[in-house]
């Protein structure tokens, strides 16, 4: 049983009644979703949002300072950028005596959702997330239950809420300018789905490079969306590049992953870079020195955003009526290596 955020309880049962299944099958949503159909697991989620459920324990031992850990919510675990900022909030957290909870949603709102439920069951603090849509609001109703969130590497757009964020149009931008002052008329953007906020940013300022360089965005810039964001969709992008025929003089990839998986690509099919193509990634991870050609990137202060966003959460749980709702927005840097150096 639970308290909803207008005080009244809200039990198993009631999910059950307004879902129109068991509380068996409720209890099989909560534990083992897997045994549920897809359409009915739906149904019991939505009631769940609806109703404000959170198994364990009423919404009063959930509030701020009943718990000495943090949720941290991100879209790819498995992205070296993630795993700086997640490393940038363990050792502020620990610093401050609390503990992290991760949770990786694999850019899957479904798979979110259920990590966030997770989160208020264990009783965390506060909530940092890097959202998998454009639909921050949502986590009104984690708020609600008095837990505090900031927005990790996406900036906030409404004064009550905090982010912690890097400026990617202007990485974007920085990053095409780069490829303009190279050379190159003709440019390509390896991106993952643009309906990650930062993949559309990144092209936003690419275009804004082209325009200011007097070239027409729509015919200098071929646009290719891959559905993930890792380096084996950056070698398959390679492949549809070079299948096309006439190859683009420089290409800009939305990050270090598939721009690595790109240069293999171009690598085995005995192109030159950065002879035969320029190419430039983004977030400079750690791989992007080491490769085969050393990749030119541009860089995020990605350790710097975890620490920062945890110290900010951490502000916002302990003045939570007080506190003016702050949204910091840092700005990249250009790093040039081989990959587009020519001449």
């Amino acid at each position: 049983m639970t308290t909803g955020s207008a005080g009244s309880t809200v039990s198993i049962k009631e999910v059950a009644a307004q879902a129109g299944v068991s509380p068996g099958t409720v209890s099989n949503v909560l534990n083992r979703p897997h045994k549920v159909a897809a359409g009915t697991r739906s149904r019991v989620e939505q009631v769940i949002r609806e109703l404000g459920f959170v198994r364990h324990g009423s919404a009063s031992t959930l509030r701020a300072g009943h718990s000495r850990t943090i949720g941290l919510s991100v879209i790819d675990i498995g992205n070296p950028f993630f795993t700086d900022v997640a490393a940038g909030v363990e050792d502020m957290a620990s610093e401050l005596g609390y503990a992290v909870i991760l949770g990786n949603s694999s850019g899957d709102r479904v798979k979110e959702e259920r990590n966030l439920r997770v989160f208020a069951e264990q009783r965390v603090r506060g909530l940092l997330i890097t959202p998998s849509d454009e639909d921050p609001g949502r986590l009104d109703v984690i708020r609600d239950r008095g837990i505090s969130v900031v927005l990790v590497d996406h900036p906030a757009h409404r004064p009550d809420q905090c982010s912690v964020a890097v400026n990617d149009i202007t990485g974007g931008r920085m990053a095409a300018g780069h490829l303009l002052d190279g050379g190159a008329a003709r440019l390509a953007f390896v991106t993952g789905p643009l309906t990650i906020r930062q993949c559309l940013d990144r092209m936003s300022g690419a275009e804004q490079a082209i325009a200011a360089a007097g070239l027409d965005p729509a015919s200098a810039l071929q646009v290719v969306e891959m559905p993930a964001m890792n380096a084996r969709a950056g070698q398959r992008a390679a492949e549809k590049l070079v299948a096309g025929g006439r190859l683009p003089d420089a290409i800009f990839c939305a990050n270090d992953l598939l721009a690595l998986g790109l240069l293999r690509g171009l690598l085995q099919a005995g192109l030159r870079v950065p002879h035969d193509v320029a190419l430039i990634g983004y977030d400079d991870i750690d791989f992007a020195a080491a490769s085969a050609v050393s990749l030119s990137s541009i860089r995020q202060p990605t350790y710097k955003l975890g620490r920062i966003a945890t110290e900010l959460l951490l502000d916002e749980c302990d003045n939570p009526e007080s506190h003016a709702h702050q949204q910091i927005m840092f700005q990249p840097e250009l790093v040039a290596r081989e990959s587009t150096r020519r001449g």
